[in-house]
Order: C-alpha cells, then sequence, then structure tokens
C-alpha cells in the first residue's frame, strides 16, 4: 500500500511538472513575439540564478570540487540546447519543439554506452532505432535534407544528452546546486555576451543564438515573470517525483509532456499535427518509455 502511495505521488508530481512546463513553452512563446529568442533564454536563466542563489545563501554549498572544465562543459551545453529550444518554441509549432527537446533520453542512452562504458539491452537499442525512426518521420526529410528547425530541434535533444551526461560524472565531486548554477550561470552570462558582439556580426544563420537586448515594456514583463516561475515550479515537481518513485516510472510519465504541449499549442494557435508528424511523435514517445523504463 506504501509503495502505491509512493507511486502515485511521484506520478502526480510529474504530471502537474509536465503541464507547467508547457504553460513555461506558451510563455516564452509569447514572449518571443516581442524580444529574441536570446533574449528569452536570458531571463529564464537570470530567474534562476536569482532563486538558487538564494538557497545557497541559505545553506552554503558544500563539496569536493576539481572538475571545473567538466562544470562549464555542462553548462555550456545546457545554455546551447535551450538557444536551440526557444528558437524553436518561437518559430514552430509547441508540441514538435517540445518533441524534439524529449528526443534527449534516446541520445543519453547512446553517450552513456559510448562515454560511460554503459550496457544497452537489445530492447534499448530498439528503442534507439525505432525514436531515430520517429525522428525521420517528424523531420520529413526530401531531396533538400532537413531544415534549420529540424537541426535545431536534433541539437536540442544532442545537447541537453551531453549536458545530462556530465551530470553523471559532476554528482560525484559538486553540490547538486553547483551543478544547476554552473548551467544558469552560463546562461546568464552566454546571453550578455553575445547581445553585446551581434551588432557586429551579419550571419542570419546564426539568428538563434543573436539578438539585441529590448527592455520588456507592459504584458511582456508577465511573460517572462510567469514563464521563469513556471520553469522553477515544473523543475522542483521534476525532482520531487523522482524521490518519490522509480526513475524509470516517472521518465514514461514525463512523456505527457508533449501531450500537454500540443493542447496548448492549439490553443495559442498551432496547426494540429499532421499524421506523419503525429506518427513520429507517436513513436519517439514509446522509445522514449522503452529506454525509461528500461533504465
Amino acid at each position: 500500500m506504501n509503495k502505491i502511495h509512493h507511486l502515485n505521488k511521484g506520478v502526480k508530481y510529474m504530471l502537474i511538472a509536465s503541464f507547467t512546463f508547457a504553460i513555461m513553452g506558451a510563455f516564452a512563446k509569447l514572449a518571443s513575439v516581442h524580444m529574441s529568442s536570446l533574449e528569452v533564454v536570458f531571463f529564464r536563466n537570470i530567474a534562476g540564478v536569482i532563486l538558487v542563489g538564494i538557497t545557497v545563501l541559505k545553506k552554503p554549498m558544500q563539496h569536493q570540487g576539481g572538475k571545473p572544465l567538466l562544470l562549464f562543459f555542462r553548462g555550456f551545453m545546457g545554455f546551447v540546447a535551450l538557444l536551440a529550444f526557444f528558437y524553436n518554441i518561437a518559430h514552430i509549432s509547441l508540441g514538435d519543439a517540445m518533441t524534439y527537446s524529449k528526443t534527449s533520453p534516446i541520445f543519453t542512452a547512446i553517450f552513456a554506452w559510448l562515454f560511460l562504458q554503459e550496457k544497452l539491452s537489445v530492447k534499448s537499442w530498439i528503442a534507439i532505432f525505432i525514436g531515430f525512426i520517429g525522428i525521420v518521420f517528424i523531420t520529413q526529410p526530401s531531396g533538400f535534407g532537413l531544415s534549420k528547425y529540424d537541426w535545431l530541434g536534433i541539437f536540442s535533444g544532442v545537447g541537453a544528452a551531453l549536458a545530462y551526461i556530465s551530470v553523471r560524472e559532476l554528482k560525484q565531486y559538486y553540490d547538486t546546486r553547483a551543478i544547476v548554477l554552473s548551467f544558469m550561470m552560463v546562461g546568464t552570462i552566454g546571453p550578455v555576451v553575445l547581445f553585446l558582439v551581434s551588432p557586429y556580426l551579419n550571419f542570419p544563420e546564426l539568428d538563434f543564438m543573436l539578438g539585441k537586448f529590448v527592455m520588456p515594456q507592459g504584458v511582456v514583463w508577465l511573460y517572462v515573470i510567469a514563464m521563469g516561475l513556471f520553469a522553477t515550479v515544473s523543475q522542483v515537481l521534476m525532482t520531487k517525483a523522482y524521490g518519490e518513485t522509480k526513475a524509470g516510472i516517472v521518465g514514461a510519465v514525463s512523456y505527457t509532456n508533449i501531450l500537454f504541449s500540443i493542447i496548448v499549442g492549439l490553443l495559442l494557435g498551432d496547426a494540429f499535427p499532421s499524421l506523419l508528424t503525429s506518427f513520429g511523435i507517436f513513436l519517439i514517445v514509446v522509445a522514449g518509455i522503452m529506454v525509461a523504463r528500461d533504465k
């Protein structure tokens, strides 16, 4: 009975976390109408720096340290993956952007096999194959190859996976808050540097990481504050979910985020996914759940 209670709590936390993350995406999409995706990333991270910073002031961090380059790598990969993710949120449907980001568990399994010598079961290899078939159905490559949004979408999954892999190693050396701060600090300082150099760079293909700072006005402040708030709430609930129930079950439930994102996106005016795209989303969800359950 106690097991069922913990299971239900974990599932409940992750369901709410998936919903609040979809709402965060909605506010990011609304904010993107008024500012560059680079600025959206800046506000997303500065809110996190302030909130995590307050916890550090209340309870100082205690850790061994000694891996500064890996810590920076985690922060950098998380930052560039987030740039790609928020750029796609601004330019394609919310459901598609979220689906691309949810390919990260598939890439994480591959990188863990490559870099951490983790064994992959036959089930995991089948899941990875299914996941890649799903990506093909979503991208629907033509004779011209993949679109910019497809490449950025795939990279948002790859970048997040590399960041997650580095976290596994960093957890042995650093306080969890130090690892989170490495990501948020790079994600706050990085945009400031890019704001400064953007006027001197003329590369339209790099517009996902370039932009000028525009001070939010009126309702836009509501969008960026709400985005930061819902992102933080989602993060806290996700952490609670993994603390209550087996990671495989929680990871599987996290894919409800795609469904919530499609619904929220439709309310914002996104087109309903085509039959081929829907099938691709379904395959990625199946693959992600298989990988999560196998772990």
